[in-house]
């Protein structure tokens, strides 16, 4: 394996020097990489459905390319809500036609993407495209997440490929739980989000009193004064999701994806508290597989985690739904199947 230093372009203004935007910089960034690709001479592209500017090198070489979705696929369809928007799927016939109403809305926004996109492929000497989501190969998709937090679709294009998550983390050594017998709750907040740490004083304050152990982390965060720990928690930095997962009966968390999948496939159910991105839809996902509970922003207060956290510990169907998905992540692993995907797309 082999790295090398991506370019760097300034796309956010900073005093002195005016940014490019995000379509020059791809551009951009397409010829820079390209002459690394004519070196290497692969097989096969794989790209981040966001890196613009290495499926536009790829096609400049001429290369065959995959697309790697490291979530839910976006890819709106009719009657659906509009991705990122944390709505659920509708239970019937009228709800699916309300969410239709926004369908030409959509269009247009996709349109306009397409013909943005469209501009920056003449300014990097490729054809344009004459339909939407350019960003994702018509060559091979891989879409990692569970394929039980997709929703229905009226059909799979044949590129598309579900394989289940992608996990992987730094390796890190064990962390000293709490005391006691109780359920034991992670409180996993984003590394990206929340700096000011709400999420997570919030649940510190909210389970203070609960008959739960509480093991938080603050991922590193600052966010100033520390949070205080009630005597039936401890706050660490950092710690090893994988090794402490499986230890416990609910994480509740900001909703990244990252986070989800690892929670589910350690069998352990949710309290997902989105920020921003695509947080707000893989709430939605989690609460629609029936593997754990949303609290929108508003709702992510002490009283609110706490009441959510009673909630999940009750109700013993969301742990059997978590434990369901942890099943089909032992039969099925992400990271193989989607190797096997390209392997037989390379040797094609």
């Amino acid at each position: 394996m082999r790295f090398e230093p991506t370019p760097e372009y300034k796309v956010f203004p900073q005093l002195g020097e005016r940014p490019l935007k995000p379509y020059q910089a791809a551009v951009a960034g397409a010829i820079a990489t390209q002459p690394l690709i004519d070196e290497l001479d692969p097989d096969a592209v794989v790209v981040d459905i966001l890196t613009v500017a290495a499926s536009l090198a790829a096609q400049r070489s001429g290369r065959r390319w995959v697309t790697l979705v490291p979530h839910v696929l976006p890819v709106h369809e009719r009657g659906r809500p509009p991705y990122s928007t944390g709505a659920r799927l509708p239970r019937t016939p009228i709800g699916a036609r309300l969410w239709e109403l926004a369908t030409p809305l959509l269009r247009r926004g996709e349109e306009r993407g397409r013909r943005e996109l469209n501009g920056a492929r003449e300014r990097a000497g490729l054809e344009p495209l004459a339909y939407t989501h350019g960003g994702i190969s018509h060559q091979l998709t891989l879409i990692a997440t569970f394929p039980q937090l997709e929703y229905p679709r009226s059909g799979w294009e044949p590129y598309m490929r579900v394989t289940g998550p992608l996990l992987w983390e730094q390796p890190y050594e064990e962390v000293e739980l709490p005391p006691g017998d109780g359920p034991l709750v992670l409180v996993a907040p984003s590394t990206s989000q929340d700096p000011d740490g709400r999420v997570l004083r919030a649940a510190l304050e909210g389970l203070a009193d609960e008959p739960v152990r509480v093991i938080a982390t603050t991922n590193h965060r600052g966010g100033g004064e520390r949070p205080a720990v009630p005597p039936n928690a401890r706050l660490v930095d950092w710690l090893s999701y994988a090794r402490t997962m499986p230890r416990c009966d609910l994480v509740v968390c900001h909703a990244g994806h990252g986070t989800v999948c690892r929670a589910l496939a350690s069998g352990v159910p949710l309290v997902a508290c989105p920020a921003e991105g695509d947080m707000a839809e893989n709430a939605a996902r989690v609460a629609w597989a029936g593997a754990g509970v949303s609290l929108p922003r508003r709702l992510a207060t002490a009283r609110g985690i706490r009441l959510a956290t009673r909630r999940v510990l009750a109700d013993p169907s969301y742990a059997e739904r978590a434990r369901d998905l942890a099943e089909w992540a032992e039969r099925f692993d992400g990271r193989s199947l989607a190797a096997d995907q390209l392997e037989r797309f390379v040797a094609a």
